[in-house]
């Protein structure tokens, strides 16, 4: 009896095994509502697939009038500005920024915009009211004592 009942249970156990190693695809239904129509993407997933183009494309010609007119300022172009972004134009930036050690590709990097003057202007900032954007003074305000005061105590011999 007791070799009829192990036998009976690895016949079952073989049974309930079998079906599912023998199965090639098992189907299951969407269940966020997703459409069962294999490899075919929404218009929308197909577009973020793509690469993106990242970073500035194109400079407005209004800047591009103001970057000529600085270039031409620092002697770096003749003429007139055109707001034109120009094979001179991109001449001149180009010796402009390697004159100044900096990379040299075609897009203006932002160390040159603000050395030519056209940096973000921050005057109309809220934490700038009543500040001033003057360069600092050449001379020292300090008073002649006070910097001996200072010396003193650090240590430094003037």
């Amino acid at each position: 009896m007791l070799k009829f009942h192990a036998s009976m249970a690895l016949l079952i156990s073989a049974a309930l095994l079998a079906p599912s190693s023998f199965a090639s695809h098992v189907h299951r239904s969407p269940t966020s509502g997703q459409s069962t129509t294999p490899h075919k993407l929404s218009k929308s997933r197909r577009r973020s697939s793509r690469a993106r183009v990242r970073g500035q494309q194109a400079i407005e010609p209004e800047r591009v009038t103001q970057i000529q007119q600085a270039l031409i300022r620092e002697h770096y172009m003749t003429g007139d500005p055109n707001g034109k972004w120009d094979a001179a134009t991109q001449a001149a930036m180009q010796k402009y920024q390697a004159d100044n050690g900096w990379q040299t590709k075609l897009m203006p990097d932002s160390r040159a915009i603000k050395k030519l003057g056209l940096g973000p202007d921050y005057s109309s900032a809220i934490n700038a009211k009543n500040s001033s954007f003057a360069a600092p003074p050449s001379t020292s305000t300090i008073p002649a004592n006070q910097v001996a005061g200072f010396a003193e105590a650090s240590g430094v011999h003037q």
